[in-house]
């Protein structure tokens, strides 16, 4: 595996209130992904995930799909430095 990186990640569509923060939660700590997930005030989600490319693939994919009764119209996907994140958690 490769060196960390981190991805700042911004969801829009059906992403608020159908349970995309805890299901992200599960899929990054399954993934051993490490950061955070929140809603935004505009009802978009953030992201910030960090962890080798091929487990952000990963992730990136479900991102796409989100959770069964979300829906994702749009996934927007920036690379920055690690931060060293201990965890992944919703906020």
């Amino acid at each position: 595996m490769g060196d960390k990186v981190l991805y700042k990640i911004h969801i829009r569509g059906r992403v608020q209130g159908v349970g995309f923060r805890w299901n992200a939660v599960r899929e990054a700590r399954s993934l051993g992904i490490t950061g955070l997930v929140k809603n935004l005030d505009d009802g978009s989600v953030y992201i910030e995930a960090e962890g080798v490319r091929e487990q952000l693939t990963v992730f990136l994919e479900w991102c796409k799909k989100g959770p069964a009764f979300g829906y994702v119209e749009s996934v927007k996907t920036d690379l920055y430095p690690p931060a060293d994140y201990t965890d992944f958690h919703a906020e």
